[in-house]
């Protein structure tokens, strides 16, 4: 096979810092790097949505003999305002005739296409078209049931579990709280269910995911007798915060306040349904200050190096995090953790994921089949409220 020279843009090496090594294929093809490149991962670096990906980026690139680094020269004399012009320039400049552009940005795919630079997306990083809403945790009547898979067997779902083929001919109640369809009943099901470690839920807006894993949380952790549980995590990524959250005043519950709202009204409306005094600091207050020994609520950056161990954990928006924070995140889960994750990718706010390339969608991708793990898409008919309902039957 004749030998290939790659071009990697900034967001390939954001995506998946090992993509150097994989393009390469051994000794097989060059890779190359635009200067250009250099520049933007420098100003990128301080950035804490993605410092730490950048700083393996910049390591991987640093102790690769093999990477070549087009010459800088030329890339200094640029002006153009935009990184990817003067991409495209250095390529046609610099790189060798032959040079393939892989990238992910699909403007820049188009604009090497209109100078003729040959281009291609980094494949690796679309594991298939959001697996979390194709797998909808169902099997068709003639498909071979997957470890913690449901399969309607004469109008009734049964769970194929930890315990075998289980008939969900009942309903649960977690803190007080009814599921609103089976749906919902299913989900608490996966959320409660001992053998399962980890279950992902995927849902639009508005059909109760971030609800019923606070209710679980607390039933787990308040109420079920002899559980190992002792604390609840709620860990989300700061996607809208970037810099600015250093400047916001107080603790890290404080500076994630204004982020976290609905889980604060959330908590308070579980609160009043059923009392759950243990999770507060005062009960009596006014404003409900959280227990930290209890509950702690946590940005993703900040469990990084932790070791979590007895307890509920709740990913919230895992369709924010990228693959490498996801596997950061979940390799901190010790003895005795229950990891619930919930997301939408159609939802994805992060500027270098997409609705395939997230989090959430690897967890399915990869975990799908592992018998302590589960995953659902949660529908139903009621929602949050008549408004919402009429927004997500029209596709709005």
């Amino acid at each position: 096979m004749a030998q290939k020279h790659f071009v990697l843009d900034t967001n390939v090496l954001i995506e998946n810092p090992k993509s150097i090594a994989a393009l390469r294929n051994g000794q097989e093809n060059i890779i190359h790097i635009p200067y250009t490149v250099l520049a933007e991962l420098d100003k990128l670096k301080k950035d804490p949505r993605v410092g730490h990906i950048v700083a393996k980026a910049v390591g991987f690139i640093l102790h690769d003999e093999s990477v070549r680094i087009l010459p800088p020269d030329f890339a200094q004399e640029l002006t153009d305002e935009t990184y990817d012009d003067r991409i495209l320039k250095e390529i046609m400049h610099m790189a060798p005739e032959e040079a393939i552009l892989i990238t992910n940005d699909r403007i820049l795919q188009i604009k090497a296409k209109v100078f003729g630079i040959p281009c291609e997306a980094y494949r690796d990083s679309v594991p298939f078209r959001s697996e979390s809403q194709n797998y909808t945790g169902f099997v068709e009547p003639d498909e071979e049931p997957v470890p913690n898979c449901f399969r309607w067997e004469n109008g009734t779902p049964v769970l194929y579990g930890p315990d075998g083929p289980k008939s969900m001919n009942y309903q649960h109640e977690a803190w007080n709280v009814k599921p609103r369809s089976v749906y919902q009943n299913l989900a608490l099901e996966l959320m409660l269910n001992e053998g399962i470690d980890i279950v992902s839920i995927q849902s639009e807006a508005g059909y109760g995911k971030t609800f019923l894993a606070l209710a679980a949380a607390l039933y787990l952790v308040l109420e079920r007798k002899d559980n190992p549980f002792r604390k609840i995590y709620l860990v989300k990524p700061v996607v809208e915060i970037g810099a600015k959250m250093g400047y916001l005043p107080g603790d890290i519950e404080e500076k994630m306040t204004p982020y976290v709202r609905y889980v604060s009204d959330q908590l308070a409306k579980l609160h009043e349904m059923r009392s759950a005094n243990r999770i507060f600091a005062d009960p009596s207050a006014e404003n409900l200050k959280l227990n930290s020994k209890r509950f702690e609520i946590q940005p993703v950056a900040f469990i990084r190096g932790m070791n979590i161990e007895n307890a509920v954990v709740i990913v919230d928006e895992m369709q924010n995090l990228s693959r490498s924070e996801t596997r950061a995140l979940l390799t901190r889960m010790g003895e005795n953790v229950k990891c619930i994750c919930l997301g939408d990718t159609r939802q994805v706010d992060n500027p270098y994921l997409n609705e395939s390339n997230n989090g959430l969608n690897w967890a399915v991708k990869k975990l799908k089949g592992y018998r302590n793990y589960a995953h659902m898409v949660l529908k139903g008919e009621r929602s949050r409220g008549p408004i919402t309902d009429i927004v997500l039957k029209s596709k709005l």
